[in-house]
């Protein structure tokens, strides 16, 4: 975009001025130290006046830069052990997320599982060989590590009937619940479900996480999809708060849950 602009013959602020936003922005995205919204991309493009072939053209590419959709059987194709051990590694992932906000109506969040729960999940179909399984389970324990890193903050919401979607053995599950409870009372954990009685405020159509506002991450039940795009991500901020704002959270949300893994114990083992 820079070239264009100086083949057009107009300034940065001339352009600034145009596409509303400071010369400053403009600088950066220039510059590639900002990457540009596809909103911003517009703007600058009807600025500089170029054609509809042209501005289709970066249109494109600025939409594939902010949204990016892995299809599962890809990373299935790739070993899902190192699919888990990429998430620990890029940037845009657990690594260097300073603040986590998780919403999930599906299962137990990966950072929050037990192995045994976590092998239940990569059972179901299409089920993992077994080695390939196990390799998978070890790398999603070790990004668990991560909870208990200086500097990190997690804020996790769970709807009630992930808590009672029997995956696994019910004894698996009460240990998982078991496992929620005790994570839930880090200083830096936060842990909500959302009760199934009760107004809900949305539909839990599908999990996604949200790192340091600036990254989306959706799972569909074809693809991961992750966005940059400011819009995109805002509306995630929103539906996660709504959701939070109906949740139970501390000693509420434990007695939920602890309830609930009463319920998968035989007799004798329930206290």
């Amino acid at each position: 975009m820079r070239a264009l602009r100086e083949a057009s013959g107009l300034t940065g602020d001339a352009v600034a001025r145009r596409a509303s936003m400071s010369a400053g922005k403009l600088s950066k995205i220039e510059n590639g130290r900002t990457l540009p919204t596809v909103q911003d991309v517009d703007l600058i493009l009807s600025a500089l006046g170029v054609s509809d072939a042209v501005k289709e053209q970066f249109l494109t590419t600025a939409r594939a830069e902010v949204t990016e959709a892995t299809a599962w059987r890809l990373l299935r194709r790739m070993g899902p052990w190192k699919h888990q051990n990429t998430i620990k590694a890029i940037e845009a992932i657990e690594a260097n997320t300073a603040a986590l906000r998780l919403f999930q109506g599906q299962l137990i969040p990966g950072l929050l599982q037990t192995p045994e729960y976590a092998t239940a999940v990569f059972s179901l179909p299409p089920a993992l060989p077994d080695e390939t399984r196990a390799r998978t389970v070890a790398a999603r324990m070790e990004r668990q590590a991560t909870l208990y890193e200086d500097g990190r903050s997690f804020y996790f919401v769970i709807c009630e009937h992930v808590l009672r979607w029997l995956i696994c053995e019910p004894v698996v599950m009460a240990v998982q619940l078991d496992r929620l409870v005790s994570l839930s009372r880090l200083p830096n954990v936060t842990v909500g479900v959302v009760p199934l009685a009760g107004r809900m405020p949305d539909f839990p159509m599908t999990c996604f996480s949200v790192h340091d506002d600036r990254l989306v991450i959706v799972e569909t039940f074809h693809s991961e999809i992750t966005t940059r795009d400011p819009r995109d991500i805002q509306t995630y901020v929103d539906t996660f708060e709504r959701f939070a704002d109906v949740a139970l959270f501390g000693d509420d949300m434990r007695a939920l849950v602890e309830s609930i893994r009463d319920e998968f114990l035989p007799q004798q083992e329930r206290t």
